[in-house]
C-alpha cells in the first residue's frame, strides 16, 4: 500500500520506483527450491485439482486443518479416512460438498485476525481443542490471504504442523516491492523450521516471464518440518511422476530456475 507521501508525490507527477530488485527475488526463489528427502512423496486426493503431493510421513498426525473449501474435498476425505480429524473453514460456502464423520466445519474465512467473518489460525486451533501437542497437517488454499495469515501465526503453532501444503497466489506480483515485502516475510518465517519438498505450478494460472525470470502465477508448495528430515538432496527433475494438471488445459512445467541449483550451491 502506498504511504501518504508516496500518494501525494504520485499526484504531482513524480515517478515512484516500486520494483523489487531482481537479486532479492532470486534469493527468495533459491530458499524455496525443493529437496528430495528420505520421506518419498505420495499423492493424497484426486488426480487433478484437489489432490496434493505430501511426504509419506503421516503416522502420528492426529489432525488436519484445511482452510478454503473448494468444489473438491478429496484431499480432506483421504485424510479423514486415515483417521485424522479434519477441520475445514470457509465463509463463502455453507458446508463441504462431501460429508464425513471426521469433518468439522466452521463458516469463517481464515485471516490474520478474528472478526465476524474471519478467524485467525491461532484462534481456530484453540477453538478446536487441539491442545495435546500432537503433530498436525495444514492444507491451505485461501486465495491470497495466506501471506498475512502465516505472518500472524505464532512460531510454536507453525511448528506443530509436521506437513504444510499451501497454494501460493499472485506470485507474479513479487516484482511489486510492497507485495514482495509481505510475501517474503511470511515465507521466511515458514522456512525457519520447514523445508520445501515439492512445487507444482497451477496450470490454470500459467507462468509469466519478467526480466528473464519465469514465475508461476500460482503454485502448490509442500513443506516438511526439519526435524522429520534425516537426509536431503536437491530435487532435480520436474514434474514429479505423481503430478497431474489442475485442469484440462495447456500443460505447464515448473521452470528450471525454481529447482536447478546454482554453481555455488
Amino acid at each position: 500500500m502506498l504511504t501518504l507521501l508516496q500518494t501525494l508525490l504520485s499526484y504531482q507527477g513524480f515517478v515512484i520506483d516500486k520494483s523489487t530488485d531482481k537479486d532479492d527475488i532470486m534469493t527468495l526463489i533459491d530458499r524455496l527450491k525443493p529437496y528430495t528427502t528420505d520421506k518419498p512423496l505420495i499423492r493424497i486426493g484426486a488426480n487433478g485439482d484437489g489432490g496434493y503431493l505430501v511426504p509419506d510421513d503421516l503416522t502420528g498426525i492426529s489432525t488436519c486443518f484445511s482452510p478454503g473449501v473448494g468444489a473438491f474435498s478429496t484431499f480432506e476425505e483421504a485424510c479423514a479416512n486415515k483417521g485424522m480429524e479434519v477441520h475445514m473453514a470457509d465463509y463463502s460456502v455453507e458446508k463441504p460438498l462431501i460429508e464425513h464423520d471426521q469433518f468439522r466445519f466452521i463458516k469463517k474465512f481464515i485471516g490474520p485476525t478474528t472478526t465476524d467473518t474471519f478467524i485467525s489460525m491461532n484462534d481456530w486451533v484453540a477453538s478446536a481443542s487441539c491442545n495435546d501437542q500432537s503433530d498436525m497437517l495444514l492444507q491451505m488454499d485461501i486465495e491470497g490471504h495466506e501471506y498475512l495469515t502465516l505472518t500472524s501465526m505464532p512460531d510454536e503453532l507453525l511448528q506443530r504442523f509436521r506437513i504444510i501444503v499451501i497454494e501460493l497466489h499472485y506470485l507474479g506480483k513479487l516484482w511489486n516491492r510492497d507485495f514482495y515485502a509481505m510475501a517474503s516475510t511470511a515465507l521466511h518465517k515458514l522456512l525457519k523450521n520447514h523445508t520445501c519438498v515439492h512445487i507444482h505450478p497451477n496450470n490454470f494460472c500459467g507462468i509469466e516471464k519478467i526480466r528473464g525470470v519465469e514465475i508461476p502465477r500460482t503454485a502448490e508448495f509442500t513443506f516438511l518440518r526439519n526435524d522429520r528430515i534425516r537426509e536431503k538432496r536437491p530435487h532435480t527433475r520436474f514434474p514429479h511422476p505423481l503430478d497431474y494438471d489442475n485442469i484440462q488445459n495447456r500443460a505447464i512445467t515448473l521452470p528450471e530456475i525454481w529447482y536447478r541449483q546454482s554453481a555455488q550451491a
